[in-house]
């Protein structure tokens, strides 16, 4: 395919040949007889974007849950309210997503009896590790004894049952983005869901799996985990992270200082970094991929439940980035919102949902917030240039436009594999600007 009248991020105007890899970067590009051509009209041609780091199959899932966390319900009548209205699914279950105790206080099964008392309900905390089932739920996965309902993700011994998430209309909502991979975090995953994803999925997908671990501040055992990364990397393995408070950063670094390094090796999230561990986490070499798209959703929460003098701690990425660490963004979707604009945005101006600045020293500019949703690996920005993937996104404005908006509404194309995926619908008078010659 050719695109013309294309504008690269730097202001240079090009045409560019795209089949699975960029072909040729050039102006005035002649077509080959029946090639396609697109008409960028002077619009950016960017890298295709990558978030690094979200769950598929809870964001397609999720597209047809039931949202009770603290921006849809405020109290305990307003919960049972939403969850009476909500329709089971074909399991049928009601599945509420990104539950906070600040919506309707603690939930436990005695309390989502109390509003949800005969259908089968699971509740997921906005954190993504942990459920709260109701009774009926209980009994459906063989827990009817079980005390108070709240499971976490990694406790043996229950399961929730199988459903067909929407991965093919998750898939066109990112392709909507211009999201062109992807890199699913989703821990335990095996060999054949790697593969149903790669093939449910238009963008190219990458998983942490079987190398991703959630660290949890109850169950933090310093050599257990260094012995689990040894042999990680001894079948070649590279290992990622979660690490969210302090301490599970402190024991993470710490771990992999024992254990040594592999090249993929990763952290994820790095949600709280004390300046006291900045010099360390920069030494390790380890890469960071964070959300700061989270002090846009739950800023205001963050700056009730964490002191004033931590404030300066989360989510950071500037710093990050002044000390050396190499950091790319993602959204963790579903746990938070899926479009990577949102989070460019977020980490350019770091405002709450009230228009509170929370760490204002982790601003970065509009072209750093975009390089980092882009490119195979964090810290490796994508280049439109010969030899790269043909992955593109192509844009309605020109670069400063595109760099002050970081808009999703500003995406009028997506290209993968050198085939346009997603077109924005254009007005009738341009309705050819895709063509076939």
């Amino acid at each position: 395919m050719l695109i013309r009248r294309a504008v690269l991020i730097d202001g240079t105007a090009t045409d560019i040949r795209v089949d699975g890899q960029i072909a040729d970067v050039a102006p005035g590009l002649a077509a080959a007889p029946g090639e396609a051509e697109f008409d960028a009209s002077g619009g950016t041609v960017l890298p295709g974007l990558t978030d690094h780091h979200l769950h598929l199959r809870a964001a397609a899932a999720a597209l047809h849950s039931v949202r009770v966390g603290p921006e849809h319900v405020r109290d305990k009548a307003e919960l049972a309210r939403v969850l009476a209205a909500a329709a089971p699914g074909d399991d049928g279950w009601i599945r509420g997503i990104g539950y906070h105790d600040s919506a309707a206080g603690p939930l436990d099964r005695d309390a989502l009896d109390g509003v949800a008392p005969t259908t089968p309900v699971r509740i997921q905390h906005r954190s993504g590790v942990q459920w709260t089932l109701n009774t009926p739920a209980l009994i459906r996965v063989g827990l009817a004894e079980h005390p108070t309902g709240i499971l976490r993700s990694s406790d043996a011994g229950w399961a929730l049952p199988p459903s067909e998430p929407a991965l093919a209309e998750f898939s066109a909502q990112l392709c909507r983005y211009g999201v062109t991979g992807v890199t699913d975090a989703t821990p335990d995953l095996g060999a054949g869901d790697i593969t149903y994803l790669q093939q449910q999925m238009r963008q190219t997908v990458r998983c942490l799996a079987p190398g991703k671990r959630i660290l949890h501040d109850d169950e933090l055992d310093l050599e257990a985990l260094v012995r689990w990364i040894r042999h990680s990397h001894s079948v070649g393995v590279p290992v990622a992270l979660h690490c969210v408070t302090a301490a599970q950063l402190v024991v993470g670094l710490e771990a992999f200082r024992a254990a040594g390094r592999h090249p993929l090796d990763r952290l994820e999230h790095a949600a709280v970094v004390p300046d006291a561990l900045l010099a360390d986490l920069a030494a390790s070499g380890l890469p960071v991929v964070t959300q700061p798209n989270f002090v846009a959703e739950r800023g205001d929460q963050y700056l009730v439940d964490v002191p004033e003098a931590e404030h300066h701690e989360l989510w950071r990425v500037a710093t990050l980035l002044r000390a050396g660490v190499r950091v790319g963004l993602s959204t963790d979707a579903p746990f938070g919102d899926a479009d990577p604009w949102a989070a460019m945005r977020a980490a350019v101006h770091r405002r709450t949902p009230s228009g509170a600045v929370l760490g204002a020293d982790e601003k970065i500019s509009p072209a750093s917030a975009l390089a980092l949703f882009t490119g195979n690996r964090p810290g490796h920005a994508g280049r439109v240039e010969v030899g790269a993937p043909g992955d593109l996104c192509i844009m309605t404005t020109p670069p400063g436009e595109t760099l002050a908006e970081l808009d999703a509404a500003t995406v009028a194309a997506t290209v993968i594999g050198g085939e346009v995926v997603y077109e924005r619908s254009a007005p009738a008078a341009n309705a050819d600007r895709s063509r076939a010659h």
